[in-house]
């Protein structure tokens, strides 16, 4: 469905506001879609950026400072939400021997085996993507990268 009919604008000051409101508009989408898949298993979407830094540096730990570095959303408290998820018995926080400072994070078995039924689940509910093609995903993948320049 075209953006127009979607938000229900007819007309717009030109075709880069279009562009940026088509974007705003497909994000919430894209993440309210998100939100719905992630509700069963109990998780968020920051939690799940998290737990997949975590599983991307298994075995070894990550700091609060590594998550903050390769978070998607910038504004969300990575502390807080490790919090959450410790509470969860999803991740340990340890501190770390070489530097009393520091606090070693580390996903645990069981966040690993609700990321793998939270990918199986993810697989089930398609994206939109799906509807590109390889070579249109890829062109909308450089596009993205420009307009952050």
């Amino acid at each position: 469905m075209k953006i127009e009919d979607e938000i229900k604008q007819p007309t717009f000051r030109d075709v880069y506001q279009k562009a940026y409101i088509n974007m705003l508009y497909t994000a919430g989408w894209l993440e309210q879609r998100q939100a719905a898949a992630f509700k069963p298993f109990g998780v968020t979407l920051p939690q799940f950026n998290i737990l997949r830094i975590l599983r991307g540096q298994h075995p070894k730990p990550a700091t609060v400072n590594l998550l903050i570095e390769r978070m998607l959303d910038k504004t969300s408290n990575a502390s807080r939400i490790v919090d959450k998820l410790e509470s969860k018995a999803l991740v340990t926080r340890k501190v770390c021997p070489s530097n009393r400072r520091a606090v070693d994070i580390r996903i645990t078995e069981a966040g690993l085996t609700l990321l793998s039924q939270m990918d199986i689940a993810m697989e089930q509910n398609p994206t939109g993507l799906q509807h590109l093609t390889e070579e249109e995903a890829a062109q909308l993948s450089v596009l993205l990268d420009k307009i952050r320049g």
